[in-house]
């Protein structure tokens, strides 16, 4: 529950009786501005992440909010997503919270021109940057200046964020009240759309390519000649300035530089002074990526944790049955080895080993199996090699990219043939040149054969769901 104390099962069960009045305050609120105080409240509760239990810097803290205040937030959303996509409000590097992108987007489209440069034989430097409690330091009154929205969100975006108060609460221990002056409300359905507004600006006059997922920032750029380290610098110079500006800071010590390409010079940048540490990998939106881009280290940290979720499985479940232990490993252990796989797919024999040898783990946990081969099992058990997964989704992520949303954004990263229609399926992506194996293995570029093989009616299914449901049918021709 919020400070409302409104549990949210008690609304669910009461939905027809509440709706109307709800409805009624819903629309009075919009129409005047005025947001009841328990909806500018929030209940703090800590989550234990890691480590010990005394230590505070090992919590997460989780605000709970108004349930009914959020169902109004919603409605206020809607409203601001139709303004933003008709206005093109939110420049198009910005990823988080974004209809049609997410974390394997950003890395897709930002490393799409770092490994470009890199084939071409060109040092590149890539820039991690870190915004100290980015989300809490938001000051309000800032935030009210960057909007471009009606003045009716706005009116009613000012009068939510004015006000704020929060409390800890710890099993059936509150502190007092305390006023908030800054900070997107953490919990809250706007909060992630307020924040793409407040660092929208971020881009403005820099010479680098920029990438955001949120507060998530990286600078990357051509740095084979002095200019090109000089143009990095000044980008950093002028996001140093912007965080001032926006009473902002940036955390020097967990900036980092990646140097990638041959007779790279490996600069020293600075921001206001400091020198910024190069590492030879660094983990983004939670992939490693090395300097070499071999994604090899990623491919071992995939399997060392679904590993360690199957030996947590192996230890506390009794049943060894297909019902139990297959959606536990569905669930618990195969996600470790595809989250944002497009973007970090093996590239050598070794690497597919490392990780399809956890699913083999995880099918003889299975009883009653152990008499058949390990592609016996899959069979029976209605489930593919992870490599022929690996190419399911590249061919279903490449459908929605080229038939969903941003179409203008993807034209880069999935260049058609212009066809008549008349020969193969209509749809063919152009073949891009490449020097080096870790080009070739990239996403958007080792798709292209695979998908202009499919037939014309797989490419042309009218939706997602039917796309899924006619290439299943190819691919189990095919593998």
């Amino acid at each position: 529950m919020g400070p409302d104390g409104m549990h949210p099962r008690v609304l669910r069960e009461l939905a027809d009786v509440i709706a109307e009045q709800l409805s009624i305050i819903f629309e009075r609120s919009w129409r005047t501005g005025e947001v009841p105080e328990n909806w500018r409240k929030a209940n703090v509760t800590p989550i234990l992440q890691k480590g010990e239990k005394e230590d505070p810097d090992n919590y997460r803290p989780v605000s709970l909010t108004s349930i009914p205040g959020k169902m109004m937030e919603q409605l206020i959303l809607e409203v601001i997503i139709k303004q933003v996509e008709e206005k093109k409000v939110i420049r198009s590097h910005q990823h988080g919270f974004t209809k049609g992108k997410a974390c394997l987007t950003t890395l897709i489209a930002f490393y799409d021109g770092m490994t470009g440069w890199v084939d071409e034989g060109r040092a590149v430097d890539v820039v991690h940057l870190d915004f100290s409690e980015a989300v809490d330091t938001v000051s309000h009154n800032i935030l009210i200046g960057k909007h471009g929205l009606d003045k009716w969100s706005v009116r009613w975006i000012e009068k939510w964020l004015n006000g704020r108060a929060q409390r800890v609460v710890i099993r059936s221990t509150e502190s007092s009240w305390m006023s908030v002056t800054s900070s997107v409300p953490q919990g809250s359905v706007l909060g992630p759309v307020l924040f793409k507004f407040f660092i929208n600006d971020l881009y403005e006059e820099l010479e680098s390519t920029l990438s955001k997922f949120a507060e998530d920032t990286k600078l990357g750029g051509v740095v084979g000649i002095p200019a090109g380290c000089a143009a990095i610098q000044r980008d950093l110079d002028r996001l140093e300035s912007w965080a001032e500006r926006n009473l902002m800071r940036l955390n020097k010590g967990r900036c980092r530089v990646l140097h990638l390409g041959r007779n790279n010079p490996m600069h020293q940048y600075t921001l206001r002074g400091d020198l910024l540490k190069n590492n030879s990998v660094e983990k983004e939106l939670g992939v490693l990526v090395d300097d070499r881009l071999t994604m090899n280290q990623q491919c071992a940290l995939a399997a060392k944790k679904a590993s360690g979720n199957l030996g947590c499985i192996k230890k506390s479940v009794a049943s060894k049955s297909r019902e139990v232990l297959l959606p536990l490993y569905s669930a618990l252990g195969r996600p470790h080895l595809e989250y944002s796989v497009q973007f970090w797919a093996p590239q050598f024999k070794k690497d597919e080993e490392v990780l399809e040898t956890v699913q083999q783990r995880a099918m003889k946990m299975i009883r009653r199996r152990e008499h058949l081969s390990y592609e016996e099992r899959l069979r029976e058990l209605g489930l593919l090699r992870l490599k022929n997964r690996r190419l399911r989704g590249d061919l279903i992520n490449a459908y929605k990219y080229l038939k969903g949303g941003c179409l203008e954004y993807w034209a880069r990263l999935f260049p058609v043939v212009p066809s008549d229609r008349t020969r193969g399926n209509g749809h063919k992506l152009k073949h891009r040149k490449f020097q080096l194996n870790m080009r070739k293995n990239f996403f958007p570029l080792r798709l292209t054969e695979h998908w202009n093989r499919l037939p014309r009616e797989v490419v042309e299914s009218p939706s997602l769901e039917v796309f899924k449901i006619r290439l299943d049918k190819v691919l189990c021709s095919l593998l």
